[in-house]
């Protein structure tokens, strides 16, 4: 199974993240937001360090939908200056048809299975984690948020759903191309 995370590296969380990992024996792909990784590269550095692996997330958060695909193609290729690899995962799960099919021609576009919810203080954290016990999978790519506005929620989430991941005796592993 592969745990995903979305919007870094941040250095209030991404760290984090990156220790509980370790200590849990998991690796994970972490989709980077180029402005993040050239404000803290040596975090975005550690990440390949320990095994993990990245991918595209725009250079600045840029919702497809929102954006024309003119401008967001340029984002996705100015992030890809500071970010390696071939994975993109476009920001909120919005992209057009138009956009996919051009982004497709250099990246292997890569969505979610089971989505954690961190992001959401309207969805219990007792009821993440029921869910997850229920329904995550082998195969399944789960994503989560390694940025400030989720960190409080995936503190309480994250260590939960590794002990989920061990009782199913399923091995997270960085998603390769």
């Amino acid at each position: 199974m592969y745990i995903t995370f979305d919007d870094g590296p941040s250095p209030e969380v991404t760290s984090w993240v990156l220790d509980l990992l370790k200590k849990n024996g998991a690796h994970a792909t972490f989709f980077c937001v180029g402005a993040n990784v050239k404000r803290y590269p040596e975090i975005y550095q550690r990440i390949l360090l320990e095994g993990h692996s990245v991918g595209n997330h725009t250079m600045r958060h840029e919702k497809g939908s929102q954006t024309n695909t003119k401008e967001y193609l340029s984002s996705i290729d100015e992030a890809s200056d500071y970010i390696s690899g071939t994975l993109f995962r476009p920001p909120y799960g919005r992209i057009t048809w138009k956009q996919a099919s051009f982004v497709k021609r250099k990246f292997k576009l890569i969505m979610w299975t089971w989505l954690s919810h961190d992001y959401d203080s309207s969805v219990p954290v007792d009821r993440i984690i029921q869910n997850a016990k229920k329904g995550v999978c082998s195969g399944d790519i789960v994503v989560f948020h390694d940025n400030v506005k989720s960190f409080e929620r995936l503190q309480q989430i994250l260590p939960e759903f590794l002990k989920v991941l061990e009782e199913k005796k399923l091995k997270s592993l960085p998603i390769e191309v």
